[in-house]
């Protein structure tokens, strides 16, 4: 699995919602629209926690779970 590919697709996926999505991998939080911000953190075997909050959350969490999975991502979409 190539990381860029994954990458380029989290952004796009996220970029189609109007809410914040925010990815905390460790202490770090990314906003995942940022495909800089998603090189320098999407790398090593870490679990990832997605913080969704907005008008079209809960369509942008259902979306972003898919596209982790997809690329074999663990990700927990944390429920506020």
């Amino acid at each position: 699995m190539s990381n860029n590919a994954a990458i380029v697709e989290i952004s796009q996926a996220a970029s189609q919602f109007r809410s914040s999505i925010v990815l905390q991998a460790d202490n770090k939080y990314i906003d995942v629209k940022s495909i800089l911000g998603l090189f320098t953190t999407l790398i090593g075997g870490h679990s990832y926690e997605l913080h969704v909050h907005g008008p079209d959350a809960e369509e942008a969490k259902a979306a972003m779970s898919a596209v982790f999975a997809k690329h074999n991502l663990n990700v927990n979409v944390v429920s506020e």
